[in-house]
């Protein structure tokens, strides 16, 4: 029976790992659970799967949880508690949203465990430092994002015989979010009820308005060459409204290879606990007669253009990827405050990239300093946007 630590486990993802789980109650074990603040979540979880452990980053929250768990349940509580059940499993699910996930996927890799990975940001930002963690005796990442996902079982579909010289570009669908067809003109007025209404997938409030600008997108193309060691060259997007072809790749022969399943995020997450063996449920699973059709755009670029800063943002290199993902957390959690119009959201992250300085982040402390810096100048362009 596989062990299995769920950190971030009260948000989408991580209830839905729970799901997973208790779909094959024979196959794997949760031994942690941890979560930011949630405790009424977390203590419902809990009560269900009776962990070892539970985890609560907020450590004020500390006696009221200890109160409430199950007898035997041990209660880990402070910043450093996420980090420390991500040592306690043969996998550890990193469901943490944003930049605090970093920890998180070091501490995995480290103890040289398998984590899944469906916190992008931490690969995007640290992606040096965390290459290095990666290359730990023992240590793998198995992307849960459902593109990504699906271009691993590409990949891994085509056999050895396929290798990295036979591979001629990876394909990132995206479903266009809420306001696929929309100019620039016609973006001026949403609100953040519009940004929040994803056509597709159900998501936490900041990945959905990422979905929303394309920025989630833009991410993607960053942890697809962290994870597949694939030049920005030789990685495209391509809008897919129906969200059924996850992602593809094109080898030099020109043949492509896609995964397609219905957009249920429990596949991927079922894909990564179980690997390299199938899950034995069928998450997503395909009615073709149904099906009907599948279309295919290029993004507009002009109308959404946090999927060009991306790409500039990767190709630069550096601390250029931690000031994008800052700058654009930043950005979107003062749209969802409503502090800031849609369309500034792309402002800001555009402008405090400008001020961005090249540095090498060969250290979690130069990537941290790069964090704190790229934040604080998104802040005070926020301030003015806020203002004008």
């Amino acid at each position: 029976m596989k062990t299995i630590s769920v950190v971030g486990s009260t948000g989408s993802i991580g209830t839905q790992t729970l799901e997973v789980v208790a779909a094959e109650p024979d196959r794997y074990r949760i031994v942690a659970l941890g979560a930011n603040r949630s405790v009424d979540l977390l203590v419902a979880q809990a009560a269900a799967v009776r962990p070892d452990r539970v985890a609560i980053a907020d450590a004020s929250l500390a006696k009221d949880l200890e109160a409430r768990v199950p007898r035997g349940t041990e209660v880990w509580a402070g910043p450093e508690a996420l980090e420390a059940i991500a040592r306690e499993a043969e996998v550890v699910v990193n469901g943490v949203v944003g930049f605090a996930g970093l920890g998180v996927t070091l501490a995995a890799l480290e103890a040289g465990g398998r984590l899944a990975l469906a916190n992008k940001e931490s690969l995007i930002a640290g992606g040096p430092v965390v290459q290095r963690a990666r290359a730990t005796p023992g240590a793998e990442i198995i992307p849960v994002d459902s593109e990504h996902a699906a271009v691993h079982q590409c990949l891994l579909a085509t056999g050895p015989a396929a290798g990295a010289d036979r591979l001629a570009r990876i394909v990132l669908t995206a479903s266009g979010g809420p306001f696929r067809g929309r100019g620039a003109a016609d973006l001026a007025s949403v609100t953040v009820a519009d940004a929040l209404a994803h056509p597709t997938w159900a998501m936490g409030p900041k990945i959905t308005v990422d979905s929303s600008t394309l920025m989630n997108k833009g991410l993607e193309v960053i942890e697809a060459h962290e994870l597949f060691g694939v030049d920005y060259d030789h990685i495209e997007v391509v809008v897919h409204p129906q969200s059924i072809v996850h992602s593809m790749v094109e080898f030099t022969d020109g043949s492509t290879v896609a995964q397609l399943s219905q957009p249920d995020m429990r596949l991927p997450i079922s894909y990564a606990l179980a690997y390299p063996d199938r899950g034995g449920v069928a998450f997503g699973a395909l009615d073709w007669s149904a099906v009907g059709r599948l279309d295919f755009e290029a993004p507009d670029r002009d109308a959404f253009p946090c999927l060009e800063l991306a790409y500039e943002a990767g190709r630069e290199g550096g601390t250029a990827p931690a000031w994008l993902n800052a700058a654009n957390e930043i950005a979107v959690a003062a749209f969802l405050e409503g502090r800031i119009p849609w369309r500034s959201i792309a402002d800001v992250v555009k402008e405090t990239l400008v001020r961005h300085h090249g540095t090498n982040p060969v250290t979690v402390d130069v990537v941290l300093e790069a964090d704190r810096l790229a934040r604080e100048q998104a802040r005070r362009v926020v301030e003015r946007s806020a203002a004008a």
